[in-house]
């Protein structure tokens, strides 16, 4: 390298270091195949699939061919074998990339998370665990022989998601299977999926609903009764394409069930990490901002005249602020991914909800803060600042741990132990 080179702020360097943070050498290896992908691959079509609003079906393809849609599936079912922190790792790396081929991406791995190392830890009966190492074969199967895309169509638009209330998509028992009724809104890959992972309530007749009945399956995307409804237009995230599916009288046989009976309620109530996952997108997000902050300032930005901006002590005490935060956002989210595991203490729950609140707010303040700190050349299509703020506006949204649900959990859980009440 010449001396200038080796002076350029390094935009490719890895939001967590091997070194620093301790990561086991093959972790390392999978977080770099990954950020490398994500610099390859999706970086150039980003911008077109945003202004567009289509889903970038070819990044998908392209994951498959890298192994990359199998990353949590386990080694001896021909997957990667990632656990939950190096998913994570992973996600956050592509996420810099493009927001919105990452979220989507993450519905699609928390498939097969779920339903591999998340559900190994879990206690099931041995006619369980022999049902659902079996089942999950057939899924682990489609995906690294086939590239099988799976969707996890989550909302309802009521209190389901955020664990209230039972979901309202309803899987009626029958011979061989269930037949599913319901709708599912902002439902990522939608018409690009080849099965939508559905949470929904068994429920046989005469049944109230109950959330310990929650149930989670893979319906065909063309199966009958499956359809796709709505306009696509968002703020952000819009490569997401996140339309509403419909559900009627979908006949879904009993084999296409991602968990046995009461384990998805099992895991929602004892591995509450899993719920994290949409947050390594943002953490991605937030050193993108960062990222850009730094190169425009130093003249560095790829696509822009190589003037400095710099000398500012104005510019200089904002990147000094943006450090700062980017660094607690860091530390604060890489402790919670990394002490994840079923039945987390108080603490470790507490720490989690702080973690996704706090990556969800600071990834938004640090992309207005950015744009802010650059002037106005940053908010031009041309440039990926713009994108980066408005996907970043999206994470405090997102069920089902929202910023307010976050915020809500935290002071009761804080002053309450269970079963406490004010006489």
């Amino acid at each position: 390298m010449t001396p200038r080179e080796l002076d350029r702020h390094d935009t490719e360097a890895a939001i967590f270091d091997r070194a620093c943070f301790r990561l086991a050498d093959g972790d390392a290896d999978l977080i770099e195949k990954a950020k490398a992908f994500g610099a390859r691959v999706l970086a150039p079509r980003a911008a077109q699939h945003d202004r567009d609003a289509t889903f970038p079906i070819e990044n998908f393809r392209d994951m498959h061919r890298e192994g990359l849609l199998a990353i949590c599936v386990p080694r001896e079912a021909g997957g990667a074998g990632a656990s939950f922190r190096t998913y994570c790792l992973a996600a956050a790396e592509l996420g810099r990339y493009c927001g919105a081929t990452t979220l989507s991406w993450n519905m699609h791995v928390s498939s097969t998370l779920w339903t591999g190392a998340l559900a190994d830890d879990l206690d099931m009966t041995a006619e369980q665990r022999a049902e659902h190492n079996a089942r999950r074969k057939l899924h682990y199967r489609r995906i690294v022989d086939d590239g099988a895309i799976y969707s996890q169509p989550f909302s309802e638009g009521g209190a389901a998601a955020a664990g209230i209330v039972a979901f309202g998509t309803e899987a009626r028992p029958v011979d061989g299977g269930f037949v599913v009724n319901g709708k599912k809104i902002f439902a990522s890959l939608s018409g690009s999926a080849d099965y939508y992972g559905v949470l929904c309530t068994e429920r046989g007749e005469g049944e109230a609903a109950s959330r310990r009945n929650t149930i989670y399956l893979a319906i065909p995307a063309n199966a009958p009764g499956v359809s796709v409804v709505g306009d696509w237009d968002p703020l952000g995230m819009r490569g997401t394409v996140s339309r509403t599916l419909l559900l009627k009288d979908v006949f879904v046989p009993e084999q296409e069930m991602l968990m046995p009976h009461g384990v998805y309620y099992k895991a929602a109530t004892s591995w509450p990490h899993m719920f994290l996952t949409l947050s390594p997108t943002y953490m991605g997000l937030a050193q993108a901002a960062y990222d850009f902050t730094v190169s425009y300032l130093r003249g560095e930005l790829p696509g822009t005249p190589p003037v400095k901006r710099r000398m500012y002590p104005t510019k200089q005490i904002a990147v000094a602020e943006m450090r700062l935060m980017l660094e607690q956002t860091k530390a604060l989210w890489f402790q919670s991914i990394s002490e994840a595991c079923a039945n987390p203490g108080k603490d470790r729950v507490l720490r989690a909800y702080a973690a996704q609140f706090t990556v969800m707010e600071n990834a938004s303040a640090l992309a207005t803060k950015a744009i802010r700190t650059c002037g106005g050349q940053a908010m031009l299509k041309s440039l990926a600042l713009e994108r980066i703020y408005r996907d970043s506006r999206c994470g405090s949204l997102m069920l089902p741990w929202t910023a307010e649900i976050c915020l809500d959990r935290l002071g009761r859980e804080t002053l309450y132990e269970p079963g406490e009440k004010d006489e």
